[in-house]
C-alpha cells in the first residue's frame, strides 16, 4: 500500500489473518441491533438505505449534551437539534415513509444527490431540494414512495433481486428448520412471501412436490440413471427429495440464478449429509453416514439462468416452476430435453388462467378464455396446447401424462416424443373450441382449413335458433386429446403408496377413475384380512386392478382372473375419456332435491353413458353423455317439491307418483323456461298457477 509516496510491503500471511479475523466479526457484529458501518457495509450503499432505526441514530451520533445535524437533511431544511428532538425527526420524518426491501429500509433522503430542474432564471441554486429514494438494487433515485415500489416490483418480476453492494447474510440462529418427506431445509422466517425472501418455501404445494416425485420414479423404473433437472431450486427441496430417495437411479442438479438461494441450497445438500458438485469438482464437508460410512450421493448445484442452463445441457427430465407463468422456458426445455424424455411445468399464475385477467392469458399462452363452469380444465388445456406449439417448434411431439388444476396452480406432465411426424400429430390435436352462452354445451371445432357457414350446426344445442342474436364464443386455440394416461397414473399411484405419499394417493386414484371414465369401484382400502388384495404399506389394492395397462404390477390369482381383468381393461381403454365435464349444481332445477352425486353417477351409467368424477371439481360429473341427456336424467331422478310463486306451500308428490318414473317432456320445458327468464331479467316472469303434481296426474 502507498501513503504519501512511501511503499509499505505488508506479508501475504498478515493480510490473510486479517481478512479471516474480520469474517469472523461479522456474525457477532451481525447479531446486535447496532451494526458498524465502517466494517458491515461497503462505501457504495448510500447512508439512507439501513436495516433499522438505531443505525440513523448511530449516523447522527445523538448525545444528550451536544446539537447534532439530521445525517439525511441539509442545513437550511433541517437545523441542529438536540437528542430528543432529531430522534422524533427521523423516526417520524424518515424512518416510517420508507420503502422495505429484504429486511433493508430504502428512507427519504432530503440531501443534494438528485439534480435538480434549474428555475425559469436558470439560477438552480434558489431552486427548492426535492425528497427522493436510493434504489437499493440499481441505485436510482425516485421522488414518490408510490412509484419506488412499483420500481421494485418491476425488478422483483424480471428476477434482479441482487443488490448492487455487499450485503452480511442472516445469522443462522434466524434460520429454521422445515422437514418434509425425510428431508430437512433451512428457511428463513419469511419463507413464505416470495417478494421478500431468496429461500422461498411454500408448504401448500407439498401435494404438487409428490406427484412430481412420482413421475419421476417412474421414469426412473423405465431406465436409469437418468439426468434431471429441478430449473428453480429455491431451497433445493425438491430436488433433494429425488437425490434422497431415489439415491443412484438419478443424477440430479439444482439450478437457480439468485446467489443467496444457490448458498442456501448447498447449506441445505450438507444438512442433508449430500455432496455437492460444483464447476466439475466436489465440496464435501467432511460428515459421515449411518455407521461412518460416507454418503456417495452427489448433487450438482448450478448458476446461471434456466433458459441458458437447458440450452448447454440434456436432460431426462426437467422440471419448470418459476414464479408465475412457464411459458419463457419452453423453447429451451424442449430444445435439448431428451427422447422418451418427460417435462413437467408448474404454472401459479391462476388469474390469467382462470379467466380473471383474460387479456394476460391471451399475451401470455396466445388464448383467448371466459369463465365457465369447466374453467379449471380451459386452463389446463390452454397451457397444454402452449407446450405443444413450443415442442413442436423443435420438431417434437408430445404425449400428455398428467394434468392437474387445483387451488394454487396448475402441473401438467408430458412425455417428449422427437420427429417431426409426432409434432405433426400434437399439432393437430389442438383446435378451437365453440361453447355456448346460453347453455354452457361446448365442442371441439372440426378438423379442416374449410370455413363454416354456420358453425352454430356442431353444437347439439339449439340456443341459435331459438335466441336472438350470437349465442356462441370460439375459445382457444386449446388441446383437444386425452388429458390422462391411464398406464402412467397407476404406476404413480404404486410409487406412491411405496414411498408412503399420503396426500397423493387419493388424487392418484381419482385421476385414474378419471381416465379410465369409470366409477371407483375396481380398487378401494380395505383390511389386512381381506383376500386377493395386494398390500403396501398398509393401503390394500386389489391385485387385478394394476393388470392392465401396468406390466407386471400385481401378483397373479389365478388365469381366469388375470384373462377376465386383461379383457375388461382393453375393453375400457379403448377409447379417449371424454373431454371436460358438467357440474350438477350448474343445471339443477330450482324447486327440485336433487340425488346424490354418487346415485346420479349410476343413474347415468345405468343409462349407458360413461361416467366419472373429476378432480377438477368436486360436483363435477365428467360423461360422454350431451346435455340435454344430462338434464334429463338429473330431472327424472330428482325430487320436486314445490313449483310457482302462488302456490300456498311445498306441494309432496301424491301416493301414485314414485320418484324415478320419467318426468313429462311439457313439465321440464315450462321449468327451464321461467328458470331462462328469472335469470335473464332478475325476477321471476314466468309465473305457474297450477302445481305440479297436479298438471302430472292430469297428464
Amino acid at each position: 500500500m502507498k501513503s504519501k509516496n512511501v511503499d509499505v510491503k505488508i506479508p501475504k500471511s498478515q493480510l490473510e489473518a486479517e481478512d479471516r479475523g474480520a469474517e469472523e466479526e461479522r456474525p457477532r457484529e451481525s447479531d446486535s441491533n447496532i451494526l458498524d458501518l465502517s466494517s458491515d457495509y461497503p462505501r457504495d450503499k448510500h447512508i439512507s438505505i439501513q436495516r433499522h432505526l438505531a443505525d440513523l441514530e448511530k449516523l447522527a451520533d445523538l448525545r444528550e449534551d451536544e446539537r447534532k445535524p439530521c445525517p439525511l437533511c441539509p442545513e437550511e431544511k433541517f437545523k441542529a437539534c438536540y437528542s430528543h428532538k432529531l430522534h422524533r425527526h427521523l423516526q417520524n420524518l424518515h424512518w416510517k415513509v420508507s420503502v422495505e426491501f429484504k429486511g433493508y429500509r430504502m428512507c427519504i433522503c432530503h440531501l443534494s444527490c438528485r439534480p435538480v430542474k434549474p428555475n425559469l432564471a436558470g439560477d438552480q441554486t434558489l431552486s427548492k431540494m426535492g425528497a427522493h429514494y436510493h434504489c437499493i438494487i440499481c441505485s436510482a433515485t425516485i421522488v414518490r414512495r408510490t412509484d419506488m415500489i412499483g420500481h421494485i416490483n418491476r425488478h422483483v418480476n424480471k428476477g434482479e433481486t441482487e443488490f448492487r453492494f455487499s450485503t452480511v447474510r442472516a445469522p443462522k440462529s434466524s434460520y429454521k428448520v422445515v422437514k418434509e418427506s425425510a428431508t430437512d431445509v433451512q428457511v428463513l422466517p419469511n419463507h413464505s412471501t416470495p417478494q421478500k425472501t431468496d429461500s422461498y418455501f411454500n408448504p401448500k404445494m407439498k401435494l404438487n412436490r409428490q406427484l412430481i416425485f412420482c413421475a419421476l420414479a417412474v421414469l426412473a423404473g423405465e431406465r436409469k440413471p437418468i439426468e434431471c433437472l429441478d430449473a428453480f431450486g429455491a431451497t433445493g427441496i425438491m430436488g433433494l427429495q429425488w437425490a434422497k430417495h431415489l439415491r443412484s437411479s438419478v443424477k440430479v442438479t439444482i439450478n437457480d440464478c439468485n446467489e443467496n438461494s444457490v448458498t442456501i441450497i448447498k447449506e441445505n445438500c450438507h444438512l442433508n449429509k449430500m455432496k455437492v458438485k460444483l464447476n466439475s469438482r466436489e465440496e464435501d464437508n467432511g460428515e459421515t453416514v449411518g455407521n461412518g460410512e460416507e454418503n456417495s450421493d452427489t448433487i450438482e448445484v448450478t448458476k446461471m439462468d434456466a433458459n441458458v442452463v437447458m440450452h448447454l445441457r440434456s436432460f431426462d427430465f426437467i422440471h419448470l416452476d418459476p414464479f408465475g407463468t412457464s411459458v419463457n422456458y419452453l423453447d429451451s426445455a424442449f430444445r435439448n430435453v431428451r427422447n422418451l424424455g418427460i417435462v413437467s411445468l408448474t404454472s401459479t399464475d391462476i388469474s390469467s388462467l382462470y379467466a380473471k385477467a383474460q387479456h394476460v392469458a391471451l399475451r401470455h399462452y396466445g388464448c383467448n378464455i371466459v369463465r365457465t363452469e369447466y374453467y379449471k380444465e380451459l386452463a389446463a388445456r390452454a397451457v397444454i396446447a402452449a407446450v405443444t406449439r413450443a415442442a413442436a417448434r423443435c420438431n417434437k411431439g408430445i404425449e400428455v401424462l398428467l394434468a392437474v388444476a387445483l387451488e394454487h396452480f396448475v402441473l401438467v406432465v408430458v412425455r417428449v416424443l422427437r420427429g417431426p411426424t409426432p409434432a405433426d400429430d400434437s399439432a393437430k390435436k389442438v383446435r378451437y373450441l365453440i361453447h355456448c352462452q346460453w347453455c354452457e354445451e361446448r365442442v371441439f371445432q372440426k378438423e379442416g382449413n374449410m370455413v363454416e357457414e354456420n358453425p352454430y350446426q356442431q353444437l347439439p344445442c339449439d340456443c341459435h335458433g331459438s335466441m336472438p342474436g350470437k349465442t356462441a364464443v370460439l375459445l382457444g386455440p386449446l388441446w383437444s386429446g386425452a388429458l390422462f394416461n391411464t398406464g402412467f397414473l397407476r404406476r404413480m399411484l404404486l410409487e406412491a403408496v411405496q414411498y408412503g405419499l399420503d396426500e397423493a394417493q387419493p388424487l392418484l386414484k381419482t385421476l385414474v377413475s378419471e381416465a379410465e371414465c369409470t366409477t371407483p369401484k375396481h380398487f378401494s382400502i380395505h383390511s389386512p384380512g381381506d383376500e386377493n388384495k395386494q398390500g403396501f404399506a398398509g393401503v390394500f389394492v386389489s391385485a387385478e386392478w394394476f393388470l392392465w395397462p401396468c406390466c407386471g404390477a400385481g401378483k397373479r390369482r389365478s388365469e381366469e382372473v388375470l384373462w377376465g381383468a386383461a379383457k375388461r381393461q382393453r375393453a375400457e381403454h379403448s377409447t379417449e375419456h371424454p373431454p371436460f365435464y358438467y357440474n350438477i349444481h350448474r343445471h339443477s332445477i330450482k324447486g327440485m332435491n336433487m340425488p346424490k352425486l354418487n346415485k346420479f353417477l349410476n343413474y347415468l351409467s345405468e343409462a349407458g353413458y360413461r361416467v366419472s368424477r373429476t378432480h377438477f371439481d368436486p360436483m363435477g360429473v365428467r360423461t360422454n353423455a350431451p346435455l340435454a341427456q344430462f338434464k334429463t336424467v338429473l330431472m327424472k331422478y330428482s325430487t320436486p317439491t314445490y313449483v310457482g310463486a302462488q302456490a300456498e306451500g311445498p306441494v309432496h308428490l301424491p301416493g301414485e307418483i314414485q320418484v324415478g318414473e320419467e318426468v313429462p317432456a311439457a313439465a321440464v320445458i315450462k321449468v327451464e323456461e321461467a328458470e331462462v327468464a328469472e335469470d335473464k331479467s332478475g325476477v321471476a316472469a314466468a309465473v305457474v298457477t297450477e302445481s305440479y303434481p297436479t298438471r302430472c296426474a292430469a297428464e
